[in-house]
């Protein structure tokens, strides 16, 4: 038989405990009732304190001159239904006034009773109502109708410039848009968010305080700044119905321009197609969301050609070859191992001096005037490399918006080029960069050899004031030897006939260099990679002016379809150099840089110009 377990001892030892722990926690809730009095009965009124936070009004985005606005918010309005509380009858009255003011048809009509049938508290029954709608509501609730409706103010940002093509807004993927949470993306409206959104105010409420001292300011707040940009809009219309007819002409994928002050790096008009309205981003962001990409400064491609001017400031720069150095053009140029560098028509010219290897495009001959520029192959690649990074190549240009690329340029340090690298890095195959980078390049060959750094808004960001005539920049070349590449540039166009006939422009002074590049398409050949057909990257970049260059000019037909296929022929309807005189019109009468009555003759009327 068990012993019993229950004792005096025991019980008095536990009521001991009960005792023990009942005086402290009695002393606990003293300490909290009286000592703590003050600070609970503020901790309790701080509980029923909330904080609203108001968005600032964001800075309205404005073209060069300060009068045309590309960007702006304007408010509209969301209509709030609570019918909890509303009779049978007020519900049909407030529903059929709704159903007159907001037009509504069919489903939506349906929509808004079953809404207004029930008993919610908050029912979101329309957006985006006009400012004319909401004052007419208005006027009819004070009269004592729309009853149980509230009006939430809802602001909207807007682009009001019709582009140069259908369906879109003007330099929609330059500007950017403004997202549902009131955030800039893309463009300029992300890379200047902070300035353009301001600082939000934000007030902290009390409900158990009526009047105005149940509110207080905690922080005032900042409006967003207003933004001048360098964009002309009348140019950049002009520019992206140019594109936009190139496109169209080229069946290409895409077509891209930029126009460039050279001595400050402003960007005056810059575009691309296809692109969007950035008034419906939402419905842009479920079809197409790349369109938001601006090609301009996301987009590397090979550019081909265009890089001889590149390999001949190398060259000029060191001294290796000369624009009179005689180099024999093979037509096709063996390497060890079998390699092979040719011109497109794979056609020997013999000896020509280096100038018209430029200018024809002769990669035979540009091939080895990068070869002279080192006793190796090694030594050559780390010239012309370096040459690149003089120019930028292969790094971001610090263009003021968001989302640019640095392109890829192989360091031969890191991984040594073979010669048949160096051949092709001579003319443009074997690197990426961006329409930005290349602009910005040739900019520097015609400005006395300054790096400047592109921007698309003024220097000062404020309106009615002018931005820097110059820029100071990092010396990418010698002066004198920018003023040969310049010089170079007009050779090109004035030597060879279809340039000279579809780049005249009477009375102005104009140079540049074409690319044609072959487009390498990794998924080709089960994923072996390989060129694809028949379609090619057209490029055209240079300059124009009065006597000196006060413009320079990008034109990119990317994947453009030839119309007209032989040896060293690939013609389209609308060639780049084309679509760079049509952009250089529209500038140079846009911008009032006046004709020069000694400008260049007319092709055919000039004096020839020596064939090397």
């Amino acid at each position: 038989m068990l012993g019993r377990t229950d004792s005096r001892a025991r019980l008095v030892l536990l009521l001991l405990a009960v005792v023990v722990a009942s005086t402290g926690m009695v002393a606990r809730l003293a300490y909290w009732q009286v000592g703590q009095q003050h600070s609970l009965s503020d901790m309790a009124a701080q509980s029923n304190v909330y904080k609203e936070t108001i968005p600032a009004e964001r800075g309205t985005i404005y073209d060069r001159t300060g009068t045309i606005v590309l960007a702006s918010t304007i408010y509209l309005y969301r209509v709030i239904g609570d019918p909890h509380d509303l009779s049978d009858a007020q519900k049909v009255k407030t529903t059929s006034a709704l159903i007159d003011y907001l037009s509504l048809k069919g489903e939506d009509v349906a929509k808004l009773q079953a809404a207004m049938a029930t008993s919610a508290y908050y029912i979101l029954l329309a957006s985006g109502v006009k400012s004319d709608v909401f004052q007419e509501m208005i006027a009819d609730q004070v009269s004592g109708g729309l009853a149980g409706i509230t009006f939430e103010q809802q602001p909207v940002r807007v682009y009001p410039q019709t582009g140069g093509a259908p369906k879109t807004s003007l330099a929609a993927q330059l500007l950017g848009f403004v997202n549902a949470a009131g955030a800039g993306q893309y463009g300029i409206e992300q890379a200047y968010n902070s300035a353009l959104a301001g600082r939000p105010e934000i007030v902290q409420i009390d409900p158990t305080v009526s009047g105005p001292d149940g509110t207080q300011i905690v922080d005032p707040g900042a409006p967003g700044q207003d933004i001048r940009t360098t964009i002309d809009a009348s140019l950049q219309l002009q520019v992206e119905q140019e594109v936009f007819a190139a496109w169209v002409a080229d069946k290409a994928k895409t077509v891209s321009s930029v126009v460039m002050d050279p001595k400050t790096g402003e960007v005056l008009a810059e575009a691309s197609y296809p692109t969007y309205d950035a008034n419906n981003f939402s419905q842009v962001a479920d079809e197409d969301p790349d369109l938001f990409m601006d090609p301009v400064v996301t987009r590397d491609y090979e550019p081909g050609s265009v890089f001889k001017m590149l390999t001949a400031s190398a060259a000029l720069q060191t001294g290796t070859t000369l624009l009179s150095t005689q180099i024999n053009d093979f037509g096709i140029l063996k390497l060890p191992g079998g390699q092979e560098v040719a011109d497109a028509d794979r056609r020997a010219k013999g000896w020509r001096t280096f100038s018209y290897m430029v200018a024809w495009s002769r990669n035979v001959g540009v091939s080895q005037a990068a070869f002279r520029l080192g006793k190796t192959t090694a030594a050559a690649s780390k010239v012309l490399y370096q040459t690149w990074q003089n120019y930028g190549i292969g790094q971001k240009t610090g263009i003021d918006v968001a989302g640019e690329v640095s392109g890829t340029a192989r360091d031969p340090a890191v991984e040594p080029w073979a010669k048949i690298d160096l051949a092709n890095a001579s003319f443009g195959q074997g690197v990426a960069a961006t329409p930005i980078q290349v602009t910005r390049a040739y900019a520097a060959m015609v400005n006395g050899g300054i790096l400047v750094t592109p921007r698309v808004v003024t220097s000062d960001a404020k309106i009615g004031q002018a931005a820097a005539v110059t820029q100071t920049g990092s010396q990418a070349v010698g002066a004198a030897v920018a003023n040969s590449l310049t010089g170079l540039m007009e050779t090109v166009v004035t030597t060879v006939p279809s340039y000279a006939q579809k780049t005249y422009i009477k009375g102005y002074f104009i140079g540049g260099k074409t690319g044609t590049a072959q487009i390498w398409d990794p998924s080709l050949d089960r994923g072996q990679g390989g060129w694809k057909v028949d379609v090619y990257n057209y490029s055209f970049y240079g300059w124009i002016g009065n006597s000196k260059p006060d413009l320079v000019i990008g034109t990119v037909i990317y994947e453009g379809k030839p119309t007209l296929i032989k040896q060293g022929v690939l013609d389209m309807p609308v060639q780049s150099y084309e679509l760079f005189r049509r952009i250089a019109t529209d500038a140079v009468t846009t911008e009032r840089i006046a004709p020069n009555p000694d400008g260049p003759a007319p092709p055919g009327t000039r004096k020839a110009t020596p064939q090397g």
